[in-house]
């Protein structure tokens, strides 16, 4: 008997997921854990397996159709089972793509196609659902002959760009934590001398095949040794309650092609720097290649923003709910200091907390802030 699939739920917050490729074509077999289809959601794009054995009957959505969260997007049953012969093709020509936001809808797959090979998709006619321009009518469009090229439009135009579904989120967060989150900052400067001595000591010591600490690594570590001692800086507002974590979990801000995202590195006062380093760099990879995972991106209850490393001096991230705090994390640069009280040049980094002051009151939040500190300039109380 044939059994529906239906859109899955992938990350915690989705409410509809796009169908980007199918793995499989109507008439092939398929075994419970193959790859069967690659779903983009609010949060990435994640290739969903296969739960069943059996032989794919229907294809109930096409390439760059959006379906709502447990909509069936195909049938798999036994072989030679009455099905239709999947997504029928139009009968008549395909009526022009449809646009939003003024950009040309097209599947994800076709689109980067068609940004590999320079090709506007703006004339191109769409074959899959309402319009939308899906791989095969780029394939089609690079087959045919060359037409004559058309007046370039005017200098200066404008351009509508149509955000992807995971940008569209973070933008609603994000106005939404501005919106409702009362923020405060609190800034500090941190004297980063021992800290990068002694990065420099363990860049020396690291085996050839060891994750070397970065600073960023040091700075996380920290705040994970900080919020065991400061537990309402790792808690969560929910309603008319605030939720004290009893894990620490520091999700780390990573700039990915159009996105920006937060994988978690879990229980991370647990951690030594040199794990913390070797997960930063895995979780990092995945994130910009496109192949993080939903439950990677989630349960963080802290996170840290680095900017330094573009030459920002100070920064005041957006608090990310229902995370109670964030920090960021400015450029280490020396600066003039008063050392026993006599001027001179000190390794400087400025950091910069970010808290939702329905959970943290300022005394906290400097409370908490003043030991990261403390142990940023201390770094021998890091080790582990």
């Amino acid at each position: 008997m044939a059994v529906a699939v239906v859109m899955p739920r992938l990350s915690d917050s989705m409410e509809e997921g796009v169908v980007v490729v199918w793995h499989k074509a109507v008439g092939d077999s398929v075994r419970s854990g193959e790859p069967l289809v690659d779903v983009e959601t609010d949060k990435a794009t994640m290739t969903y397996e296969s739960e069943l054995d059996g032989t794919v009957l229907e294809l109930l959505a096409g390439e760059g159709e959006t379906v709502p969260l447990g909509a069936p997007i195909a049938r798999i049953g036994d072989p030679g089972e009455a099905a239709s012969e999947g997504i029928a093709a139009p009968s008549v020509a395909p009526p022009p793509p449809r646009r939003r936001n003024g950009r040309v809808l097209a599947s994800p797959l076709a689109r980067r196609l068609a940004a590999e090979v320079g090709l506007d998709l703006a004339p191109l006619a769409g074959s899959g659902p309402r319009g939308r321009i899906v791989k095969a009518d780029v394939e089609a469009a690079l087959a045919a002959p060359a037409a004559t090229p058309a007046i370039a439009g005017a200098k200066g135009a404008n351009e509508a760009v149509e955000l992807t579904r995971l940008q569209g989120t973070v933008a609603r967060r994000m106005a939404e934590s501005k919106a409702t989150v009362p923020h405060f900052y609190l800034e500090t400067e941190v004297e980063m001398t021992a800290a990068v001595a002694a990065r420099d000591a363990l860049k020396a010591a690291a085996a050839p095949d060891e994750a070397i600490p970065s600073l960023n690594d040091i700075v996380v570590r920290a705040c994970a040794l900080a919020l065991h001692d400061h537990p309402k800086a790792n808690a969560s507002y929910r309603g008319e309650t605030f939720e004290l974590h009893s894990r620490v979990n520091v999700g780390i801000a990573v700039a990915a092609p159009g996105a920006l995202l937060v994988p978690t590195i879990f229980d991370a006062d647990r951690k030594g720097l040199t794990e913390i380093a070797a997960e930063t760099r895995a979780l990092s990879a995945k994130a910009r290649g496109g192949t993080i995972t939903a439950p990677e991106l989630g349960g963080g209850t802290f996170s840290v923003s680095n900017l330094g490393m573009l030459g920002i001096d100070s920064f005041a991230p957006i608090v990310n709910p229902p995370q109670a705090a964030i920090l960021g994390v400015g450029a280490i640069a020396e600066r003039p200091l008063v050392r026993d009280g006599e001027l001179a040049v000190g390794t400087l980094m400025r950091v910069t907390l970010s808290c939702d002051h329905r959970v943290l009151y300022g005394a906290e939040g400097a409370e908490f802030l003043a030991t990261v500190r403390r142990l940023l300039e201390q770094p021998l109380r890091l080790a582990g």
